[in-house]
């Protein structure tokens, strides 16, 4: 079995962050290592506590793992420090990490702040360039191309910018009001749209980390970038589509909606 490693922070509701890293790890069957870099208290109506790890116990963490079950691919989710973030990248470059998925977590579903100016500038120094993909959503991608997305052209335009800034592949997601479900896959001077189908599901806690986890999972078994990008659409829109519905807010998806054995079956009475 492959292993994919997560470095996000918790999500104390289960919804998103570390918890839907594994679900959807899980779920696509990769072995699931993690390396928390926050604690959060929040739930499907927003974020009330945010409690960093200090750099030293993350630098823990990540020796533990990489020296140990080295991970196929690495998920990165939300680092909300400078200090925190130029530890991720001295360890990815120390052990070599392969297959690095970065999404750029800056703003919670529930419109709350999860970085900082000084970070979001760390980030695009020291992380960014080491990544093999970045999947910004909109307003995130506006961030780091500095211009403002409002169709399918400007969409393009700002995966490009983002793509040739930092080196790597791009893949700017629909959403937002601009282009329903369709994300846009930017690399090598060349672009593909993944069309996918609008789910009327108001539930959508954790979209970004669960198709983040969904496609370094994929990259872990040996998928090239496109056939990962496509299954992990594929997964989440069925994730979606089981309509789970648990909260009072944005509710969390169903990551395991495609589990079906002697393990998950309802107690009958």
């Amino acid at each position: 079995m492959k292993s994919t490693l997560t470095i996000a922070g918790s999500d104390s509701s289960g919804g998103a962050g570390i918890q839907a890293d594994i679900k959807t790890m899980c779920a696509n069957h990769v072995f699931a290592t993690s390396a928390i870099t926050a604690l959060t208290a929040q739930n499907t109506l927003g974020v009330t506590g945010i409690m960093d790890v200090t750099p030293e116990f993350l630098v823990q963490e990540l020796d533990a793992v990489f020296t140990d079950i080295y991970p196929n691919a690495v998920k990165i989710g939300m680092v909300s420090s400078s200090k925190l973030i130029e530890v991720i990248a001295q360890k990815l470059r120390e052990y070599d990490a392969i297959n690095i998925v970065v999404d750029p977590v800056m703003v919670a579903t529930s419109g709350a702040r999860l970085i900082s100016e000084e970070a979001i500038e760390t980030l695009k120094k020291e992380l960014l360039p080491l990544a093999t993909l970045i999947t910004p959503n909109i307003p995130e991608a506006e961030v780091l191309s500095e211009m403002k997305i409002t169709d399918e052209m400007t969409m393009v335009e700002a995966a490009k910018k983002i793509s040739e800034t930092f080196g790597c592949a791009t893949l700017v997601k629909g959403g937002h009001q601009i282009n329903d479900a369709n994300d846009l896959l930017y690399r090598n001077n060349s672009y593909t749209w993944f069309k996918g189908k609008r789910i009327n599901n108001p539930n959508t806690h954790g979209t970004g980390c669960t198709l983040s986890s969904a496609i370094a999972s994929n990259l872990a078994k040996g998928f090239d970038l496109d056939a990962s990008v496509e299954h992990a659409k594929d997964y989440i829109s069925g994730a979606l589509n089981a309509m789970l519905d648990l909260g009072k807010g944005s509710g969390p998806m169903d990551h395991s909606f495609a589990i079906d054995n002697e393990y998950t079956k309802e107690f009958e009475a």
